[in-house]
């Protein structure tokens, strides 16, 4: 099958491609209940060598920076207390830390996570986490012009495949909440 974006010619439904999946993300799948079908979830297999968004875009087109989004997980404290949440924006743009972020979070300060955290937490590979599959409770703050967006490239819990999946489907996630201005 054609991939709607990009000029991926071996998408597949993810349902079909668990065995690349992390655990996870595989599980998210597996036990989907989104408005949009676990089918409409494509998956593209890819060298993880260029998983990186700048690599990845040079390699696969260009024209894919402006429908690809990053999922970075930021911590935010306040009076010793830490709240871990995943962040997506449009990989054009780069997350409001202290602004948006921590806003959001009623903290006193946020930052990125640590790589260590940030995969050991997630269960997921540095370079492909995605926000499908993400530890239950975690705040998942979405990007507005990620939502609009038709098709959206993402990571697939790995360094090797992406996800192609309709925007829309990101409102729906567990802890998911739309923010305007999230991606700066």
């Amino acid at each position: 099958m054609r991939a709607p974006i990009g000029a991926f010619d071996d998408a597949t439904p993810a349902p079909d491609r668990l065995d690349l999946l992390i655990e996870p993300v595989a599980a998210a799948v597996r036990d989907w209940h989104g408005d949009v079908p676990a089918e409409d979830l494509l998956h593209v297999d890819t060298d993880p060598a260029i998983a990186d968004t700048a690599v990845f875009t040079e390699h696969y087109g260009r024209d894919l920076l402006d429908v690809s989004a990053n999922c970075v997980i930021v911590a935010g404290k306040r009076a010793g207390e830490t709240t871990t949440a995943a962040c997506l924006v449009l990989s054009r743009t780069r997350v409001d830390v202290n602004g948006a972020v921590r806003r959001h979070l009623g903290a006193r300060k946020a930052s990125f996570a640590s790589m260590e955290a940030a995969t050991g937490g997630t269960g997921m590979e540095y370079g492909g986490i995605t926000p499908i599959g993400l530890p239950a409770g975690w705040p998942l703050l979405v990007d507005a012009a990620v939502a609009a967006t038709e098709w959206v490239l993402i990571g697939s819990g790995r360094r090797r495949g992406k996800l192609i999946v309709p925007g829309r489907t990101f409102e729906g996630l567990p802890g998911a909440v739309v923010v305007e201005g999230l991606g700066v």
